[in-house]
């Protein structure tokens, strides 16, 4: 019976090297040129400000300022106002502050995962060695 030889796989060996990291939902931003660089730290900033609570507030005092014009006789009635103006206002900042929790919560399990891998590769390197030491003659 031959002699086992152990050959690592590329990954596991780019593993050992530091060169894989998790992927974050930001390492998803084209960065390719100086455009779609300023496009994306602008797009950034808009979905910051407009992804906060503060101007889901702000868009709800907007809508409400616009509510006693809905309700006198041919406004636009007050089932419009709240389907097309207090919805949209607010709901917008809102599914954005969602969004933004459930890509932190991604990134974290991105990480997790990960690191788990990487315990898993550390003892599975373990196991390796432990076997090296057993079946040599």
């Amino acid at each position: 019976m031959g002699r086992f030889e152990y050959h690592p796989h590329a990954r596991t060996v780019a593993h050992q090297k530091g060169e894989i990291h998790p992927t974050k939902v930001a390492d998803q931003l084209d960065r390719s040129n100086p455009v779609s660089r300023a496009n994306a730290w602008l797009a950034l900033k808009i979905t910051d400000v407009v992804g906060s609570m503060w101007c889901a507030y702000l868009f709800a005092v907007i809508a409400l300022i616009g509510l006693p014009a809905a309700l006198k006789p041919g406004g636009e009635g007050i089932i419009a106002w709240i389907a097309q103006t207090f919805l949209q206002l607010v709901l917008l900042s809102v599914i954005i502050v969602g969004q933004n929790l459930s890509a932190a919560a991604s990134d974290k399990r991105s990480e997790n995962t990960y690191k788990d891998a990487e315990a898993v590769l550390h003892e599975a390197l373990q196991i390796q060695a432990h076997l090296v030491t057993r079946t040599r003659p």
